[in-house]
């Protein structure tokens, strides 16, 4: 889980990159624009991932307490 997750924030990342640097959205180029149903369900799932990446923090801190 902690792997597909990690891969989902690279995923977002780099299609925030390409946004920032070339304004190109790859995700709505290959799903459909950024109001298609299925590119949105794309951008939900990598913002989750994004948010429990945040956990990854945590987890670290305890690993090294212990």
């Amino acid at each position: 889980m902690r792997n597909l997750a990690l891969i989902l924030v690279i995923i977002g990342a780099i299609n925030w990159g390409l946004i920032g640097f070339f304004r190109y959205d790859l995700v709505s180029s290959i799903f459909g624009g950024q109001y298609d149903v299925v590119s949105r369900i794309i951008f939900a799932i990598v913002g989750l991932a994004g948010i429990y990446a945040i956990s990854f923090f945590f987890r670290n801190r305890e690993s090294m307490q212990a």
